[in-house]
């Protein structure tokens, strides 16, 4: 359907409304329309006057006098005088002698002279060294002792000193690998001059390398404790033990190491004939959850069984009854006791006399109410 178009001559025949006027399209100019942007503001036309640079912060006197103190202490580093004037160098000449003697029962190897041990002329003097304490704690001597007493073990306790490098270092990474090789070849021969019962490797590095040089063997998996070769023409065992030093990772403490040295004791007196002594034995100490689960239950139930509540509460212990006290009571529906007015007499708790108790357990000894009912009242109460 097609529309009717408006009569133009009608619309412009129509009066306008009085008091508004009619705006000049002509006047008002078209605004631009600026594509996309913000509006940006209009800039001022006064000049920017230049900005001043800021000053710099300048930090108080006193934090920078402080920083240079603590900067100062750090950089001086207090020397400890642990050879009372003696220098490294001084001590590196000396050596330390050997305590053997024949007929000995052990002889205990180190790798060589340490400074402290070349400094007070004594096998292990250091102060973190376990031999002493672990030598004591075993058994191997009757008092502790120290570094000082080392020339009276051979007398007293048939236990020798020697080293397998004679040359003093601040540590075995000093050494070469010639002078291990020297050292084995010298080591074997004391041993085999002095011919103890025990030579007892203080370290397993010890041991390897002797090994190595005597019987030509490289150990693998090396444990502690006894070794299955002989030193050569002798007699003489060769046990390892842990090293004595602190430094020692895989044993730090000297509680680690005694078990060693109580086995090294064993294998003396098994060698010298002697008895061992059954009232001190060592103890080993082994933990089992499971085992100890089953004893907390087993421990639960008697103390379940057994109440001291009760023996506090009526002043007896769990004992056999009274000849009296044997029958148990029967009562009736209306909580008198069946054949028997005194309340079956003996039976209450608190005439039970004193050292005297119930055999049977407590939930037995409850008296049963439904003993004197009828079958009519039974069959009611269901």
């Amino acid at each position: 359907m097609m529309t009717a178009v408006p009569n133009m001559e009608m619309m412009t025949e129509q009066p306008t409304l009085e008091g508004i006027p009619e705006p000049n399209i002509a006047q008002e100019p078209p605004k631009e329309v600026k594509k996309g942007g913000r509006k940006r503001k209009a800039k001022a036309t006064e000049p920017k006057q230049p900005k001043k640079p800021a000053a710099k912060k300048e930090k108080p006197a006193k934090s920078k006098g402080k920083q240079e103190k603590i900067t100062d202490t750090f950089k001086v580093k207090r020397k400890v005088d642990r050879f009372n004037g003696v220098s490294e160098a001084e001590l590196l000449t000396k050596t330390l002698p050997d305590i053997l003697t024949f007929d000995l029962d052990i002889v205990i190897i180190g790798i060589n002279p340490g400074l402290m041990a070349a400094y007070k002329g004594h096998h292990y003097p250091g102060p973190g060294n376990h031999f002493w304490k672990c030598l004591f704690m075993s058994g191997l001597s009757n008092e502790q002792l120290n570094h000082m007493d080392d020339h009276t073990l051979p007398h007293k306790y048939g236990i020798g000193f020697t080293n397998m490098v004679e040359r003093t270092t601040p540590g075995s990474k000093d050494l070469s690998s010639k002078e291990f090789r020297e050292g084995g070849r010298i080591l074997m021969q004391k041993l085999q001059k002095y011919k103890p019962r025990i030579a007892a490797f203080n370290g397993k590095c010890i041991y390897e390398i002797f090994s190595k040089e005597v019987f030509g063997i490289k150990v693998k998996n090396l444990e502690f404790g006894l070794q299955p070769h002989k030193v050569p023409d002798t007699e003489t065992l060769c046990y390892v033990m842990p090293s004595s030093s602190a430094r020692c990772a895989q044993f730090p403490r000297a509680q680690d190491k005694v078990h060693y040295y109580i086995k090294l004791k064993d294998l003396r007196d098994q060698l010298k004939g002697i008895t061992p002594n059954t009232d001190v034995q060592e103890v080993q100490y082994t933990f089992d959850l499971q085992l100890a689960q089953e004893d907390a239950k087993k421990m639960a139930v008697k103390e379940e069984k057994y109440d001291p509540g009760y023996e506090a509460a009526y002043g007896g212990a769990y004992c056999d009854r009274a000849p009296y006290d044997t029958d148990q009571c029967s009562f009736s529906s209306n909580g008198a006791a069946g054949g028997n007015p005194q309340y079956c007499e003996g039976s209450s708790f608190g005439e039970v006399p004193n050292g005297q108790w119930m055999t049977q357990s407590f939930a037995d000894q409850i008296p049963e109410f439904s003993a004197g009912m009828t079958q009519e009242e039974e069959g009611s109460s269901v």
